[in-house]
């Protein structure tokens, strides 16, 4: 079966078989025979997604990285876009049985686990709504740890925190503290609390178009499952159930001003270039809690990584706000321990830069060894790895050194190309051009003394098309799209191309590119 985003937009992409009347000579030769009801094949359209391609480089990386050194069973990472939902980097890896790392199933959409620590944000979030607690309120964690019924919880700083207060308890992400503040306001009001979280749309699935997402579960008084420590245990991630994706969309929602936005895989279906329909972001909930406890989880969230569990990546350039997780695997037949073993989860997620998000992203590592399972020293680094790519080659996202606007010495040479990025850089760079009459998703370009000269460039189906003037991505795209096997040679813009603009097209030809340097 065809699976992720193929298998999502396969109604688009499969065309249409042809159908041709032949027939059978002598000497065996089958020649068509001219017929009304013959079809012609039809090409699929081509779906173009949100995902960027260097970002994904990045994240399969530093993913792989840490899986290696922890010598985890796997782990995914998601980077969206604040504000539109669309997912800009999505990466799931696998250790096989001879220890190499691969991609065999899709764990940011489809494993839905107890999210641990990561959760505590939601509960406290339930507590502001309520108007059950402040920030600056007082909690006494003891001696780090608290019993409920038969079940014991503890905190992992050995003699506990003390009194302290609600958001130093979420920056220390105290178990003992959060599961206090939840039981204490909720107990004998356990609907209440779960109420806000369906509110909050925590029990739906997200709906997205690509095949086999997760069921999030989280229980309602009554269920056959509650108990006496439901209540203390959901307050810090058990016994609800969430995937990545799934928790990534509540923490992009508080980075977005309480938008909850659905994810986005797929920005447009086009065809030769034309388009044939657009994917506008969709709002699932314009507002999932008031501006004061929208306002306070934000604080709360940066106060992790400038005083609390994540201090490691905290930087001078720019802010990160994020919750870091840890929790314990279960077992379904076993619980908690297999063979007097305990597996982690380790996590991070959050948002950057803290101050005007434009990109959440999530870290999920599963089973990382026992020397090393906390979310901060296990996930955080991946994010911080891909957030920094982020950071260094998004201009707009950086202080300008020096506003005053100057004037261009000449009109700079430009390479043909895509028309949209050619207008991104255009714009950002303030060159003038001329008044937009093309039509085509592919243009040429010339300098003239004040302007950039941009003209239609056209390409015939079946057809090798001209890629002389262009950069080497945009050419590798047209040429393999073709069915073309391209050879570089050289770096800079094509210079030549071995088979002539014209051509026809025999699929798995191999053209090479002369570059100009």
């Amino acid at each position: 079966n065809t699976v992720g985003i193929e298998g999502g937009y396969d109604h688009y992409l499969r065309g249409t078989t042809g159908v041709r009347l032949m027939q059978k000579t002598a000497g065996n030769i089958w020649i068509p025979v001219s017929d009304k009801n013959e079809v012609e094949p039809k090409d699929g359209y081509d779906v173009i997604s949100t995902i960027d391609i260097d970002l994904q480089d990045v994240a399969e990386n530093a993913l792989l990285d840490q899986l290696k050194i922890h010598q985890a069973h796997h782990g995914c990472a998601i980077l969206m876009e604040v504000q539109t939902g669309e997912v800009r980097a999505i990466v799931n890896l696998q250790r096989n049985t001879e220890g190499y790392y691969g991609e065999t199933y899709n764990y940011a959409i489809a494993e839905s686990t107890e999210p641990g620590s990561t959760f505590k944000l939601i509960s406290l979030i339930a507590a502001l709504e309520d108007g059950y607690i402040e920030l600056d309120d007082t909690v006494d964690t003891g001696r780090g740890s608290v019993r409920y019924y038969d079940k014991i919880i503890r905190d992992t700083k050995e003699g506990g925190y003390g009194s302290i207060s609600v958001q130093n308890a979420f920056e220390v992400s105290s178990n003992v503290g959060i599961s206090k503040i939840i039981y204490v306001h909720y107990k004998g009001r356990e609907q209440e609390f779960v109420d806000r979280l369906y509110r909050m749309h925590l029990n739906e699935p997200l709906g997205i178009d690509i095949k086999g997402e997760g069921i999030p579960h989280i229980q309602y008084p009554g269920d056959q499952y509650w108990s006496g420590i439901s209540l203390p245990m959901m307050s810090h991630g058990y016994e609800v159930k969430l995937t990545p994706l799934q928790l990534l969309t509540f923490y992009n929602a508080i980075a977005n001003n309480g938008t909850m936005v659905k994810p986005k895989f797929v920005k447009r279906i086009t065809s030769y270039g034309r388009i044939i329909k657009t994917f506008p972001t969709e709002i699932i909930d314009p507002s999932i809690c008031s501006r004061e406890s929208l306002k306070k989880a934000k604080t709360m969230l940066e106060g992790v990584v400038d005083r609390g569990t994540a201090m490691n990546l905290k930087n001078e350039t720019y802010k990160i706000a994020g919750k870091t997780g840890t929790a314990q695997i279960a077992n379904e037949k076993y619980g908690y321990k297999v063979n007097s073993q305990v597996s982690y989860q380790a996590s991070f997620v959050g948002y950057f830069p803290a101050e005007n998000p434009r990109y959440s992203c999530i870290v999920v590592v599963n089973s990382p060894s026992s020397i090393v399972y906390y979310g901060n020293l296990v996930a955080g680094p991946v994010f911080r790895e891909i957030a920094n790519k982020v950071y260094a080659t998004s201009l707009d996202m950086q202080e300008a050194l020096n506003h005053d606007k100057k004037e261009l010495a000449e009109i700079p040479y430009s390479k043909n190309g895509d028309r949209n990025e050619l207008n991104i850089a255009l714009e950002y760079l303030d060159i003038p051009s001329t008044p937009s009459a093309v039509e085509s998703n592919w243009v040429a370009t010339t300098s003239k003394e004040d302007h950039i000269g941009i003209n239609d460039l056209r390409f015939s189906r079946g057809l090798v098309p001209n890629v002389r003037e262009m950069g080497l991505k945009d050419a590798i795209y047209l040429l393999e799209s073709k069915g073309l096997i391209v050879d570089v040679r050289g770096k800079g813009k094509v210079l030549e191309q071995s088979i002539q603009p014209g051509s026809v097209v025999r699929k798995g030809d191999r053209i090479v590119l002369t570059m100009s340097q």
